[in-house]
């Protein structure tokens, strides 16, 4: 989905030394297949190496480094400098990129990394946009800057943090991470055992709570200050959320380009993904918490993927949650504004009238406004 609408490059994990141990992260295999899939498609693949390795870990390394530069990856992303030199040593013809987590912040540390053999940095979420202008003014152009423009934040220092670990034994440094940031928590005073007491005086509970980033609005001031790549955070989220809002920033970066202003459609895409509500980071300031609650919220729902479409817009589609004859849904693609029709009709895959899906998923048969590619998505728009 990411490649399909408009990704020039994806980062992933191997099922080792990536800082999301519960996704589901490729095998050697399963990398050289994805590797290949991008270069199909002229985009790159970004290998995370971004956990903190243990003494004991360390001796797995070269075979990994070895078996992915042999994979076809184009960069590790990296958080450790013994890794980047491992890299260095066993997978010399695949780029170094410098994790996040290493916390660069200014251009000295930046030139240092460089002249370590890193390509590219990885900015450090707490860097205001003054000083990215800086840190880009004080490099070599040579040298790589890449910025997170979109999604979920760590209340921690670029994502070092040992609460998880101190509270529940998974290390966050390992890809393991509790959340314990996004807990409710309550207040007990040490004589009253048992008694809970709210922590909601103006703010809430959820204190440690971040908002979700978004920069869509803002990536001319971006490119202005020498961004060269922008990073959208999503591992963990759905399919539909890395084609949705891959399709927004990739309008957005184009539009940019051609010195033209975002349509207000491409902004109210992000708004139909799940998420918390938004801020613009630590570019203009103090993100701000979000006390009250820690749900995502969302303003529309995928109904089906289309699986195949011919010339006349009659589409085969893979049901996601349920939606009826009548029902006013939306037509996302990869090469066209959304575009919203109601659904008049729609047969079974055994070519039987229906008026409405089954919960389970199921092939659907419908017309669609135009014809389209396939993975492109059918949606509900939700009313709040």
């Amino acid at each position: 989905m990411a490649l399909h609408y408009g990704a020039d490059a994806v980062y992933l994990a191997g099922k080792r030394f990536g800082m999301r141990a519960s996704a589901g992260n490729f095998s050697m295999e399963e990398l050289a297949v994805a590797c290949a899939k991008a270069h199909e498609k002229g985009a790159a693949v970004h290998l995370t190496c971004n956990t903190l390795p243990r003494e004991d870990e360390l001796k797995a390394l070269p075979d990994f480094l070895r078996q992915a530069q042999s994979a076809g990856v184009d960069a590790f992303i990296i958080a450790d400098l013994g890794v980047m030199k491992m890299a260095e040593r066993y997978a010399p013809n695949v780029q170094r990129h410098v994790s996040t987590q290493l916390g660069v912040i200014n251009s000295a540390t930046a030139n240092v990394l460089y002249d370590m053999g890193a390509s590219r940095v990885v900015l450090a979420r707490e860097t205001p946009m003054r000083d990215i202008y800086e840190i880009r003014a004080n490099t070599l152009k040579e040298l790589e800057i890449e910025a997170f423009v979109h999604g979920a934040m760590c209340v921690s220092f670029s994502g070092r943090c040992l609460l998880s670990n101190y509270l529940t034994g998974r290390d966050a440094n390992r890809g393991a991470c509790a959340q314990p940031c996004r807990w409710k928590y309550h207040l007990v005073e040490e004589k009253r055992p048992g008694e809970y007491f709210d922590i909601t005086e103006d703010k809430g509970t959820y204190i440690m709570n971040s908002r979700d980033m978004c920069m869509i609005d803002h990536i001319p001031e971006l490119i202005d200050a020498g961004v060269t790549s922008f990073k959208i955070e999503g591992r963990m989220k759905s399919a539909y959320y890395a084609a949705a809002v891959t399709n927004a920033y990739r309008h957005a970066i184009d539009c940019a380009k051609a010195e033209k202003p975002l349509p207000k459609i491409w902004r109210d895409e992000v708004d139909k993904l799940s998420h918390r509500p938004y801020c613009t980071g630590f570019y203009y300031g103090d993100p701000g918490q979000h006390y009250s609650e820690t749900s995502y919220y969302s303003d529309a729902e995928v109904c089906a993927v289309v699986e195949d479409c011919d010339a006349d817009g009659n589409a085969v589609l893979t049901q996601r949650n349920r939606f009826s004859l009548g029902d006013t849904v939306e037509l996302m693609t990869n090469d066209h504004e959304p575009v919203p029709f109601t659904v008049e009709y729609m047969e079974d895959g055994e070519g039987e009238a229906i008026e409405a899906t089954p919960h389970a998923m199921m092939t659907i048969k419908m017309k669609l406004p135009f014809s389209c590619s396939r993975l492109s998505v059918l949606r509900r728009i939700k009313q709040r």
